[in-house]
């Protein structure tokens, strides 16, 4: 095992400049989740951190050793492509242990590897098929064996799942993050799906455009967002978002609502342009009183849950979240509370969080 640590990388093509000074590290033992929309740069970093792109500057410490000219080979690591990148001519016997006969590695070794590995992803009855006799699955688990029995100091895990169905990608989300557990090696993973991010991760890194937005845990991206693209980002509905002004230290929005928030949470500077965040869950249908006046345009009933969307008169979109089963049908207007507890608030101008202490 090892920890990783970038110091100012950057990546450009030409005058265009990919990755934007990134600064990160990453525990020994720690599972990280690179997400952010597409393009962001975040498989162009990890490419770079497997030696498989080249760095145009900064450094790549990898056990507090800069690996920056060292090729992929040298750098111990194992890395999962999200085309599974099998040998098709070969069993899943001579897929596991091709890495490792490159290496020169005894044949006891090889098969003592292999067999563990086998057994721990539970491909141990499918050692002697080749990968067009496997499901989406079972290829990636062997995908996922190869880098297993190569014992690498860190793996790489580039989007593996999005070649799968959604049930498929719950059950894998799941045996990935048993792997983990069970062999404690530091682990990057790249995904779009902020959900896959939420789930696995001990750590995330949120990208856009080549930077860093922010960086920590899970829930604490989720209840502290750095800036509005983050508190957007994290989060599935993802977070409703109104524009507004602080004026006699509450926030007067543009449709009209005031919403009185803490002011010993907030910095509140008078007459400051502001976006108030909520999330679905931080909105609640009323029967009467003041409130924030929408026009619903759909429902979606899950059974244990329902889900209505709608705009305000200005045009902003809503989404609320509403345990149980609602009676509100789409056409009609609905009136919701804004919990102030479930309030975030960013500046309209940076877009950075104006909760007190956040993170920059």
């Amino acid at each position: 095992m090892a920890d990783l640590e970038l110091r100012g990388v950057t990546k450009a093509y030409g005058a265009a400049e990919v990755i934007k000074g990134v600064d990160l590290q990453v525990a020994e033992g720690e599972f990280c989740v690179f997400v952010g929309p597409s393009g962001c740069g975040k498989s162009t970093l990890l490419r770079m951190i497997s030696g498989l792109e080249p760095i145009t500057g900064g450094e790549v410490r990898i056990g507090g050793e800069v690996v920056n000219r060292r090729g992929p080979a040298e750098r111990g690591l194992a890395m999962v492509f999200q085309s599974y990148a099998l040998y098709p001519h070969m069993t899943v016997r001579q897929n596991l242990s091709f890495g490792l006969e490159n290496l020169r590695a005894t044949k006891a070794d090889i098969e003592t590897r292999v067999t563990e590995a086998a057994q721990m992803l539970q491909i141990d009855k499918l050692l002697d098929r080749r990968p067009k006799d496997l499901s989406g699955g079972q290829r990636q688990r062997v995908a996922i064996g190869r880098a297993v029995v190569r014992e690498p100091r860190i793996f790489l895990f580039d989007e593996p799942l999005s070649n799968l169905d959604a049930e498929l990608r719950v059950e894998m989300r799941g045996e990935i993050s048993r792997l983990h557990r069970r062999i404690g090696n530091t682990m990057i993973y790249v995904t779009h799906d902020q959900v896959e991010a939420m789930t696995m991760a001990d750590k995330i890194a949120v990208l856009r455009d080549g930077r860093l937005e922010q960086f920590g845990r899970p829930l604490d991206l989720y209840n502290a967002p750095a800036n509005a693209f983050v508190a957007g980002f994290i989060g599935s509905p993802r977070m409703n978002f109104f524009t507004g002004r602080i004026a006699g230290g509450a926030v007067r929005l543009t449709t009209g609502e005031t919403v009185a928030l803490p002011g010993d949470t907030f910095d509140m500077a008078e007459g400051a342009e502001v976006t108030l965040g909520i999330r679905p869950n931080g909105l609640h249908p009323v029967d009467s009183g003041s409130g924030l006046s929408v026009t619903v345009t759909g429902v979606e009933r899950l059974g244990g849950e329902s889900y209505i969307y709608g705009s305000t008169q200005d045009g902003t979109a809503v989404t609320v979240h509403s345990p149980g089963q609602t009676a509100i049908e789409p056409g009609g207007a609905v009136t919701l509370a804004i919990d102030p507890a479930e309030a975030h608030l960013f500046s309209a101008k940076t877009s950075k969080s104006l909760r007190k202490g956040a993170a920059s």
